[in-house]
């Protein structure tokens, strides 16, 4: 395919590579790259740091490529890689910077991407209908299901049949209602062909071109593959979901690094108070059911939710059992008053397992109220362990990763930094949870992180000193400085001792302020739930109080 898409950028791009490099030199686990192998500002630009290639390992199944920001009214040429982490939040694997739109410019990012990711291709992507995107799709990840996104289509067509959609308002639900509630081929077929010829638009070459490609865009055809969304309808939106109020048409190249850090931080923020949501607090439970209780166990917050809603319904769809060969059983199961929309399960008795027609568990990883009626009639009272995918429990990122490359990002102090950080964060929520049971509790626990802190802070400063010393001790053995027999420094001027003094007392000092930035923060989130459970209890007095009354 010909064809190539320029923008140039000035110095713009010199800006994001000083940035990249800095990046890097600070953390080896930083990866950038430029198309062509050089530092000139007319490359297309790829970075991804750490943490990102890190939870690739954890939530890479499925991936996003938002290039919404590459078209003409933005000034910067923007794309992303998205995916979803356990909470069913917007996670990073990567950006990029395509100032040279071709076919070629898309197969070296894909390239560059998965060479970042140690290889390991996903199960399925999302993209808009870019060409490029989608050669350089079929050529680099050919056994990764490729899906256009919705939303861009229904944009798109709003805009390529304007004149229709004015002259008759109810065309586009009625094109979305197609897409959207269609639940077997058969019917997204027999309506679309109701739908073009009810509007006299048979010959039309977009929605001619739209149903040769629906296979890649209309859900009824992709619902045997993981996308990691949590309902078949409500995801493929806008593909801009990790950027969107971060990025936007007035926002240059200086502001997007700016911008960029911001969204990550925003968004790591978020995953942490989710985490610390699932962790600390405990969801109503809504049946008697050991299975909801095993659920809430296992899931994340969200992910509980989701599956929550799903077993509940089961109550107002029954499962009737049509046919029965050996273990293996089918049933029929439908909603109450909605025999037409029913769907069928069949169960293996032996194996445990079942399949359902609606496909929801292929599609979005949580098992669908139909398959959970079947296994409330045969009597299972816990989820089978194939039916729980690690990726949407709370305990994801314990254990082995999913990633075999993954050693890769840990294999020196520095590139570890994202594992000892989860490992950290993992050990802190479970000392708030314990540390806000009662105020004596509480008082132990501050009372030991106090300590805690004290100790790191002279640990770091030791450290360094070591570290220091060691270096000094090679100068001195080339003849460069003096040490002494225990290998500390014998500095040959009172400037050099006052000059170390300085940096020792500045690293102290500022050692001791992120230590405080921490304790206040861990204060602080102790005081509110000392404060929550005070009011609790307030509440449960008053009422025993109205009781005796």
């Amino acid at each position: 395919m010909s064809g190539t898409r320029q923008r140039p950028f000035g110095s713009g791009a010199n800006y994001v590579l000083d940035y990249l490099k800095r990046m890097q030199a600070e953390s080896p686990a930083f990866f950038y790259a430029v198309q062509g192998d050089n530092d000139h500002a007319g490359g297309n630009i790829f970075w991804v740091d750490g943490t990102s290639r890190m939870n690739y390992s954890y939530f890479g199944d499925s991936v996003i490529l938002d290039t919404t920001y590459k078209t003409n009214r933005y000034k910067v040429p923007f794309a992303s890689f998205i995916g979803f982490n356990h909470h069913g939040q917007p996670v990073l694997f990567g950006c990029a910077l395509i100032l040279n739109e071709s076919e070629s410019s898309f197969i070296w990012l894909f390239r560059t991407w998965l060479q970042a990711m140690s290889g390991r291709h996903p199960v399925s992507i999302t993209s808009d209908l870019d060409p490029f995107i989608r050669v350089a799709v079929a050529q680099v990840l050919p056994q990764t299901r490729h899906r256009f996104c919705k939303w861009s289509i229904f944009r798109e067509t709003r805009e390529k049949l304007a004149h229709l959609c004015q002259s008759h308002p109810a065309f586009e639900s009625e094109f979305k209602k197609c897409v959207n509630e269609s639940e077997t081929i058969v019917e997204f077929e027999s309506s679309w062909d109701s739908l073009l010829n009810r509007y006299y638009i048979m010959d039309n070459e977009w929605l001619q071109s739209l149903y040769n490609a629906r296979q890649r865009w209309v859900p009824v055809y992709l619902r045997d593959t993981f996308f990691a969304e949590i309902s078949l309808n409500e995801g493929n939106e806008a593909l801009n979901i990790f950027f969107d109020g971060y990025v936007n048409a007035s926002t240059t190249i200086q502001i997007l690094v700016k911008q960029y850090e911001k969204a990550v931080s925003t968004w790591h923020e978020r995953e942490l108070k989710a985490d610390y949501d699932t962790t600390n607090t405990s969801p109503v439970l809504k049946t008697p059911s050991p299975m909801e209780k095993q659920a809430a166990s296992l899931y994340t917050r969200k992910i509980f939710m989701k599956f929550q809603e799903e077993l509940v319904e089961t109550l107002a769809n029954p499962a009737t059992k049509t046919d029965e060969s050996g273990a293996l059983i089918t049933y029929r199961v439908a909603k109450f008053g909605e025999n037409q929309k029913a769907h069928i399960v069949t169960f293996n008795s032996f194996e445990m397992k079942a399949n359902c027609s609606c496909q929801m568990f292929e599609y979005s990883g949580i098992i669908c109220r139909h398959i959970l009626a079947v296994f409330r009639a045969k009597n299972v009272l816990t989820l089978p362990p194939q039916y729980v995918l690690k990726r949407w429990t709370r305990n994801v990122k314990t254990g082995a990763l999913l990633d075999e490359h993954a050693s890769e990002y840990t294999s020196n102090s520095h590139e570890s930094l994202t594992v000892r950080h989860n490992n950290l964060r993992q050990e802190a929520i479970k000392y708030v949870e314990e540390g806000a049971k009662s105020i004596h509790i509480y008082h132990v626990a501050m009372k030991y992180l106090q300590e805690a802190a004290k100790k790191v802070s002279a640990v770091k400063i030791q450290s360094a000193g070591t570290t220091e010393g060691s270096a000094l001790a090679d100068r001195g053995r080339d003849g460069m400085l003096a040490v002494d027999e225990d290998g500390l420094p014998t500095y040959t001027s009172v400037e050099e001792k006052q000059k170390k003094i300085k940096e020792l007392t500045a690293e102290l000092r500022s050692t001791n302020e992120r230590c405080e930035v921490y304790r206040a923060n861990l204060l602080s989130v102790l005081r509110d739930m000392e404060e929550q459970k005070l009011k609790l209890s307030v509440k449960v007095q008053n009422a025993r109080l109205s009781l005796k009354e």
